[in-house]
């Protein structure tokens, strides 16, 4: 069990991380720029959706879609909501001060770069035919054409 979900939970803590860094950084260092907020906003998005594409590639390869699809959903979601309820604190703020809907845009922007992310590697690591599925068929494939070929008996 604990060599299933440490890595999840250390993936979701690491993303969190991330957060609070891009957090201190626009806090600090651009405190009433708000273009240059933005900038920083959209990086911490980038490299999020970076991580998780890197993290679904590797995956990938080493266990079927069922499996680790749904560990990076449970990724995806702690760190969604992480991020949305308790970053606004290290900014200052709290998850609400902007409105609902600013609320609601951040789970919308965090959840779609972090959920294309990991679409984007699965689905590099399908079209280089790396996957687990991929590979399970071209060792079949292998296994059935070393077999010598059965005599007909009339």
């Amino acid at each position: 069990m604990r060599d299933r979900w440490l890595p999840v939970g250390t993936l979701a803590a690491a993303l969190f991380a991330i957060n609070v860094v891009a957090r201190l950084v626009a806090r600090f260092g651009f405190d009433g720029d708000d273009d240059m907020q933005g900038w920083v906003t959209l990086t911490m998005l980038a490299v999020t959706g970076l991580i998780l594409a890197a993290v679904a590639f590797h995956q990938g390869q080493r266990h079927p879609v069922g499996r680790w699809s749904a560990d990076a959903a449970v990724v995806i979601v702690a760190a969604t909501v992480a991020a949305v309820l308790i970053g606004p604190f290290v900014s200052g703020n709290h998850p609400f001060v902007n409105g609902v809907g600013a609320f609601f845009s951040q789970i919308w922007w965090y959840g779609g770069f972090s959920a294309g992310g990991t679409l984007i590697g699965y689905l590099l690591s399908v079209a280089l035919g790396l996957d687990h599925r991929s590979r399970s068929l071209k060792q079949y494939a292998e296994t059935v054409r070393a077999k010598p070929p059965r005599p007909v008996r009339r």
